[in-house]
């Protein structure tokens, strides 16, 4: 990076990563956040040619959409709007990004491959969604190869943050009320904070303007792996750690068929990150640190 400040213009500013984002890109330059309700530039997804004029006229050096339709179940039923923010608009920004020379950083998922088998997926399988999520995710990533040479594709999965609901938070809650709780035990994954993600974006940002031969696809979720059954064994054991009363005594391990969802999702969310460790330098750390660490923030 020359002396000259970096101008980055960040969609989704109030999601989980996006709220995270808005801290860690802070040292790097001037960040415009934006949300669906921001007033001075479009910041609405759903908007293609009002996110496509922002770009244009603010004239960045990074994008970053941490923006999506991720409602996985209710985008069965509503493909169109799913599509819309998840792929059409994706290829608006790419579009944009690629007119001013920016560089575009997008997140996406591992719902974009079938969730077979026991291994770590790598970025050059192929892949194969199970649902319309994943399907409209994989579309936004097609998009983005076709329309930009420099972009940076995180895919990540089991994404949680302290901040707005999520899966630890929730088993904490049923823990209180019931004795007894089901949780899948055969679909396989690492629970990824949002503020390691940030981080981890921040870096490799930081790499991606001195070396454009970054551009491309990378997976980016935290060490280690569990199922969500076991995910919640640790969760309910810390807190009890840490003194927080609780009248659950048993937590039962289900298979997926136990819950009837509109959308199918993969068992196995397993992801390879050599590639970006190697590439960026950095060092992942294990599931457990990220969610300890934020039990310790909500409940110590």
């Amino acid at each position: 990076m020359n002396n000259e400040i970096v101008k980055i213009v960040l969609f989704g500013k109030n999601g989980q990563v996006g709220w995270e984002l808005q801290r860690a890109l802070a040292p790097l330059g001037e960040v415009i956040a934006l949300d669906r309700h921001s007033q001075d530039f479009c910041g609405d997804l759903e908007n293609l040619k009002g996110i496509g004029q922002t770009i244009r006229s603010l004239k960045p050096s990074v994008v970053v959409n941490a923006s999506a339709w991720t409602a996985v179940d209710k985008a069965e039923s509503e493909k169109e709007k799913a599509y819309l923010v998840n792929a059409s608009a994706v290829g608006e920004l790419a579009k944009a990004a690629e007119e001013v020379g920016a560089l575009l950083i997008h997140y996406s998922t591992d719902y974009v491959f079938d969730g077979s088998g026991t291994h770590k997926w790598k970025e050059t399988e192929q892949t194969g969604p199970l649902n319309v999520y994943g399907a409209s995710k994989l579309a936004g990533e097609e998009l983005i190869q076709r329309y930009s040479k420099n972009y940076l594709i995180f895919r990540t999965s089991w994404v949680y943050a302290a901040r707005g609901n999520n899966f630890a938070k929730t088993m904490v809650k049923l823990a209180q009320e019931r004795e007894k709780l089901a949780v899948i035990n055969d679909q396989f994954g690492a629970p990824t904070g949002a503020d390691l993600i940030a981080d981890c974006t921040a870096h490799a940002l930081r790499v991606a303007l001195q070396k454009s031969e970054t551009s491309g696809i990378y997976h980016l979720i935290a060490g280690g792996e569990t199922s969500w059954h076991d995910y919640a064994v640790k969760v309910i054991e810390h807190v009890r750690k840490l003194g927080v009363p609780l009248t659950v005594k048993k937590i039962d391990a289900v298979p997926a068929t136990a819950f009837h969802t509109a959308a199918q999702r993969p068992q196995n969310s397993r992801l390879s990150t050599a590639k970006f460790q190697q590439t960026f330098n950095l060092t992942l750390p294990s599931w457990e640190t990220g969610v300890q660490r934020m039990l310790d923030e909500l409940y110590a």
